[in-house]
């Protein structure tokens, strides 16, 4: 995996890596402005970026497009996709979910699966999470946190748009792009929260609200 992220960063070892989530965030010029002066930057599902003539809120740099089957692509999705590596997480083939591409993925864009056992497990290994007996994992947001911190272990971590972690017991959330949908009952985001509140403790991991 961090070879493959290499190609894609601004150089080869990138010393600050950003992970985007979709929480809303209110307009601030600094975060924006430390997100895209990152090295690397991973943004989530359906995600947004700043408008040239909008207000600074989250960046505009995106280097990697994390997601899921469910994906609720908005048109920032697909911008500039030749310069983009695309992850596609898919625990749930490790029970029911049907293997090759979602119908919807256009067809001259490629994309790298996630391996379950270098990414989705560990992770839950973290977590408490039995995933390998029952059907429940991490977020697409929390596993592309996981893939830069453990891929860059020794980088400054950013992290903004992870509602989760202020407020673990929420049953549904916002989207930046306006939707909303519940917290899917296979995920455990009290859990996911305390995992990377713990980062932040650790002086390489910095939480942008």
């Amino acid at each position: 995996m961090r070879a493959l992220l290499d190609v894609y960063a601004e150089h080869p070892e990138p010393r600050s890596v950003a992970v985007v989530g979709n929480m809303p965030l209110p307009p601030d010029e600094e975060r924006a402005k430390a997100i895209d002066s990152c090295d690397l930057v991973l943004r989530v599902n359906g995600f947004v970026t700043d408008e040239p003539d909008g207000p600074p809120t989250v960046g505009s740099r995106c280097h990697v497009v994390v997601f899921n089957r469910a994906l609720r692509a908005t048109r920032y999705v697909f911008e500039n996709y030749r310069r983009r590596l695309y992850l596609m997480v898919e625990p749930g083939r490790l029970h029911w979910e049907p293997d090759g591409l979602p119908g919807w993925w256009p067809e001259d864009l490629g994309l790298v699966p996630v391996n379950n056992t270098e990414v989705t497990l560990p992770l839950s290994d973290a977590l408490g999470l039995p995933t390998r007996a029952e059907g429940t994992w991490a977020t697409t947001g929390t596993m592309a946190a996981w893939i830069a911190r453990t891929s860059y272990p020794e980088a400054e971590l950013l992290l903004a748009g992870f509602s989760f972690i202020d407020d673990p017991y929420q049953t549904s959330w916002m989207h930046a792009a306006g939707d909303s949908c519940i917290v899917g009952p296979e995920h455990q985001i009290a859990a996911e929260g305390r995992l990377l509140k713990s980062w932040t403790r650790t002086g390489r991991t910095k939480l942008l609200r």
